[in-house]
């Protein structure tokens, strides 16, 4: 159901080792990647997150869910799956890097478990970065939509 669910990032969810579902500079071959990810990861496979919108951000894109049932609305990326013995110390780097604190009033992102489709077929449980709820509003109120939510062809 993609980001029906969103926001779940607390709570007993909070534990889960879920592979992280990345749209914007933490894909392969950009800029984040680089430095945060590579050499950390046991598979990167292409992905889709339905249910959300992807809007343009100052050189950076930010996720967030689409209004009302979501449907049509998409969002392509990659879902990253750590190495094991790299798990605490890629999530301790994407958090830092999305600038979110679990419980944090001002945080920029928050994660959220959601599902995402496979590109091989099927779907997965993953953690995404989504817009924090004053961020979103905005977002949505008088931001600019990425034709395809895919920031790399947008």
């Amino acid at each position: 159901m993609g980001v029906a669910g969103a926001p779940e990032g607390a709570g007993a969810a909070e534990a889960e080792r879920l592979p992280f579902f990345v749209y914007g500079t933490l894909r392969p071959g950009q800029v984040n990647h680089a430095w945060a990810l590579r050499g950390r990861t046991a598979a990167e496979e292409p992905a889709r997150l339905p249910g959300a919108v992807l809007y343009d951000g100052p050189g950076y894109p930010y996720a967030v869910p689409a209004p009302g049932d979501g449907a049509g609305a998409v969002v392509s990326g990659e879902l990253i799956h750590p190495l094991p013995d790299h798990y605490a110390e890629v999530l301790a780097v994407l958090d830092r890097l999305e600038e979110y604190a679990p419980g944090a009033p001002d945080n920029v992102y928050e994660r959220v478990a959601v599902d995402v489709l496979r590109a091989a077929g099927g779907t997965a449980r993953a953690w995404v970065y989504l817009a924090a709820a004053p961020l979103a509003a905005r977002l949505r109120a008088s931001g600019t939509p990425i034709p395809g939510g895919d920031w790399l062809t947008g």
